[in-house]
């Protein structure tokens, strides 16, 4: 069997496929295709910009975290996915032959359809983005600039966790701009989150422009409209982290779909009409076994993993397979250095406490037993570390 990418959906599908026992002697073979070497764990992905978390604690090697199960990871980047021959093509020329195919290629941020975004601005989706990001922060930060002047387009969660990362590394030099279209923030949110997060914002200065779109965007200014007038303001740096989009390779498949281009699934999370293909994550859409709708966000994929590798196994074993039952669990957001808030569960706390819950919860959803422990002995030791190597604080 194949499964096409390695993010929340698809590593955690090959985990629990790996736990899994196979009568006969000869188990299937297992597949995980990935255009990237390392899986990245995107809720703390913003922790690498300001240095709080290293690369390898939520980027660790796909190969460190498969060496003890029998899944076999290929690195490639799928060109092309044959549903009535069963064969997925790579851009390298290999090909690979499927009985049970699961779609977890994740979306991407598109980058069209606004003058300029494509060539001056910056997406914030992956460990690259980060580097990329924090290369033009040293450059700006090395500079005799009195002011950095950050735009972020869109004031959902992405946007507002790094408009405050930022905020608190930039400091007095910081000027950040928020820029929603909306007339509110998190319109779906709890209240207790609502506010803590006008008061992050409010705290450390970051103008939230609503009802506001994007015109263009130049090398150094936005042009942004507000109810039909439209003013262009100078900027150092622009972030975009609007929309999103199923990848190319899914959108061509003749598989049944919705109108905004995601696969339709069943509870199961087979793709409708299609009991051999399987999909979850940000590039299905479907209802689970009570009804309700399946929210396209890294909770409900860490969910449906355990789900899918079930359901694959029952398949496969001549077993009856589980509707999914999504459960939400809250909501944390970070809200700068070393603050967050969290509600859910009858829990809501925001500052310090929320920030140790929320990497305590992270913690616990990290693949594998062995990186967990290594990532958490890592938290516990570092202040020592960071007194015994003064420099590092530098």
């Amino acid at each position: 069997m194949c499964i096409l990418g390695g993010g929340f959906g698809g590593l955690y599908t090959a985990l629990r496929l790996g736990q899994l026992a196979w009568d006969g002697e000869t188990p299937p073979e297992i597949v995980l295709i990935d255009q990237g070497d390392r899986f990245v764990f995107l809720p703390l992905l913003y922790e690498l910009v300001t240095e709080e978390l290293e690369t390898w604690e939520i980027a660790p090697p796909f190969t460190e975290l498969l060496q003890h199960t029998p899944v076999r990871f290929v690195q490639g980047t799928v060109s092309a996915i044959d549903v009535a021959e069963q064969r997925v093509m790579l851009a390298d020329g290999q090909g690979f032959h499927w009985d049970r195919l699961v779609l977890a290629l994740g979306s991407e941020t598109p980058l069209g359809g606004v003058p300029g975004v494509a060539d001056h601005a910056l997406a914030f989706r992956t460990v690259q983005d980060v580097y990329q990001l924090k290369e033009r922060l040293r450059l700006l930060e090395q500079s005799h600039r009195d002011k950095i002047r950050v735009a972020i387009v869109g004031a959902g969660y992405s946007g507002i966790e790094l408009a405050c990362k930022l905020a608190d590394r930039l400091g007095d030099r910081g000027r950040i701009r928020l820029i929603e279209r909306d007339y509110q923030i998190l319109s779906h949110s709890p209240e207790f989150n609502r506010e803590s997060v006008r008061q992050s914002l409010q705290e450390r200065g970051i103008w939230l422009d609503l009802e506001t779109t994007v015109q263009s965007i130049s090398a150094d200014s936005i042009a942004l409209d507000y109810r039909n007038e439209v003013e262009s303001i100078p900027v150092d740096l622009v972030l975009w982290t609007v929309g999103n989009q199923v990848v190319p390779v899914v959108q061509s498949l003749p598989l049944p779909r919705t109108p905004q281009g995601r696969l339709s699934i069943e509870p199961t999370l087979q793709v409708v009409g299609h009991p051999h293909i399987f999909a979850l994550g940000d590039l299905a859409e479907g209802r689970d076994g009570s009804g309700q709708k399946i929210p396209p966000t890294a909770q409900a994929a860490f969910q449906q993993a355990d789900y899918a590798g079930w359901n694959l196994w029952a398949s496969l074993e001549d077993r009856p397979l589980l509707p999914f039952r999504y459960q939400h669990l809250g909501e944390m957001m970070a809200l700068g250095i070393d603050s967050a808030t969290v509600s859910g569960l009858g829990l809501s706390l925001n500052g310090p406490l929320a920030h140790v819950m929320r990497r305590l919860a992270y913690l616990y959803r990290m693949p594998t037993l062995e990186h967990q422990l290594r990532v958490g002995f890592h938290w516990i030791t570092r202040p020592f570390q960071d007194f015994l190597n003064p420099s590092k604080l530098d």
